[in-house]
């Protein structure tokens, strides 16, 4: 049986609007073109707003309750069966290259982890790397965003190969060591750099990396004879914002657009919404055993923002020029007309948005709305534009039923394929999960066509958002009189949806 290829190219935190055929502000011919080959998606969603939980549900179809990568700093448990493990048993070549993020910052018995230092700068251990990991045959990796310490791993490989033996002096220093050519941490030291023009070159930038590697690995596969998947994963345009020229400087500050809070908005939310409006916010137990993310002060000034803004659309503008070479090498390589591409992002961002900079317990559609593009000659329709439900936990299953396979019972997620193709909406709801400690915050949602709502674990306060009247969601319902009946139809909708959603791994086979 003849099984194509599959290409997903995805980025990390990106706003779904940050596409240029959505804002023209923004420069991405190549992401464009695929707008026009394939179908764009207009309302997909994320299974959880940060990265591990996120990619760990792409690649195993079950959300982070259930795969066991609840949130980030939890290590995706490496015996969890993997979209990767069941297109290797049909004959796939599997590859990811670029960021994983499966596994933490740190490593504890029964926790061990290989994204972590010292492991990710023994970069003899990366070189004879080569064993399955995910469902991954072949892994080329980096865990970085921008200057961040934990540089390493394959990329580090790459860019001593290409003569820059003091790489490191680019990166903030791991302790014991010094760094003298990594920007100064801005405002915001976790999201900004004072320079956000980075002195590493860009032929020398993991986007590049990325992207070559990516081309790399369709060259030798091209003639293999075997159907491959290939994960090409950047990792931008993720904060710190800092770029290589000529990206840092493609876009003027002045000329951006942010938005900002709507005075008022936050008095019906949820207490900790107005706390990041505040200088010092005391977010108490929220900060235990681990800070929250998002839970701090968003207070920032505009110009900053605006700064912030054109480095994250050079950012873009960069790793769409990459998008454009392997868009490229498919072409010349024979290999398009073969192969299902698909582009998205693991989760949103804000850049002022409802006065909120990071991502966090905040779970507007800028956060949890992402920008989703398929492509695929002759099956799925050039140019089209589509409002049907996706989710990135349908991915797993939608390319195993694309590549004719079964769908284990233990996914979760649901086949998009003949939705893709035209067909019927597959969904009439998703689901997003957010836990950033065992017990607060904690965080689901439930969205459908027209309505979003949220419950928060130990809490009676929610929210709730009509997204046809309301689509900039500032009216907060959740106490509204009025809304009460459906308030109550939508508390329901959400049970039946995560009852609907269980995985069922082993059939039943007997009464008893």
């Amino acid at each position: 049986m003849h099984r194509p290829n599959i290409v997903l190219i995805t980025t990390d935190q990106q706003h779904f609007n940050a596409l240029g055929v959505k804002d023209h502000k923004l420069k991405t011919p190549n992401l464009d073109r695929l707008c026009r080959e394939g179908t764009r998606f207009e309302r997909a969603y994320c299974p959880a707003p940060v990265c591990t939980p996120s990619r760990a549900s792409i690649i195993t179809g079950q959300y982070p309750s259930h795969h066991g990568a609840w949130t980030i700093g939890v290590k995706l448990p490496e015996d969890v069966p993997t979209l990767g493990d069941h297109l290797i048993a049909a004959g796939y070549s599997t590859a990811l290259i670029g960021k994983a993020h499966f596994q933490p910052l740190a490593s504890a018995p029964g926790s061990e982890s290989l994204e972590c230092q010292p492991v990710l700068r023994d970069l003899d251990f990366w070189r004879g790397f080569n064993r399955t990991w995910y469902g991954f045959e072949h892994c080329e990796l980096a865990r970085n965003h921008a200057d961040e310490s934990h540089a390493g791993q394959h990329y580090a490989i790459w860019m001593e190969e290409r003569g820059l033996a003091d790489w490191k002096e680019y990166f903030q220093p791991v302790p014991g060591e010094t760094s003298s050519k990594a920007p100064g941490k801005g405002l915001k030291g976790g999201y900004t750099r004072s320079d956000r023009s980075w002195q590493l070159p860009a032929e020398l930038h993991y986007t590049t990396w990325t992207g070559e590697r990516s081309l790399a690995y369709l060259d030798a596969h091209a003639g293999s004879g075997k159907p491959f998947f290939l994960w090409a994963s950047f990792h931008d345009p993720h904060p710190p914002y800092t770029v290589s020229e000529p990206w840092a400087s493609m876009y003027d500050p002045a000329e951006m657009e942010v938005d900002q809070v709507t005075p008022g908005e936050h008095e019906r939310n949820p207490p900790h919404f107005a706390k990041t409006q505040e200088e010092n916010p005391d977010f108490g137990d929220w900060h235990s055993p681990f800070a929250a993310h998002g839970c701090e002060s968003h207070l920032y000034p505009v110009d900053e923002l605006k700064k912030d803004k054109a480095t994250y659309f050079g950012m873009m503008s960069f790793l769409d020029a990459e998008v454009g070479r392997i868009l490229d090498r498919l072409d010349s390589l024979g290999l398009a007309e073969d192969t299902l591409v698909v582009f998205t992002t693991d989760h949103g961002h804000f850049l002022g948005q409802h006065g909120l900079i990071a991502k966090g317990p905040f779970h507007y559609e800028d956060m949890l709305r992402i920008p989703f593009i398929v492509r695929m000659p002759g099956k799925v329709a050039a140019g089209a534009v589509s409002d049907d439900l996706q989710s990135l936990v349908d991915l797993a299953p939608t390319f195993l039923d694309f590549a004719g396979l079964p769908i284990p019972g233990e996914m979760q997620g649901v086949s998009q394929w003949q939705n893709w193709q035209g067909g019927a909406a597959a969904r009439d709801f998703v689901l997003c999960e957010n836990r950033h400690n065992p017990r607060m915050p904690h965080v689901e949602t439930y969205v459908n066509q027209t309505h979003k709502i949220s419950v928060y674990r130990e809490a009676n306060y929610g929210e709730l958002f009509d997204l046809e009247v309301d689509p900039g969601e500032i009216e907060n319902l959740w106490d509204a009189p009025a809304a009460e009946g459906l308030k109550a139809d939508l508390l329901r909708a959400m049970v039946q949806a995560i009852m609907k959603s269980e995985p069922t791994r082993m059939p039943r086979i007997a009464g008893a």
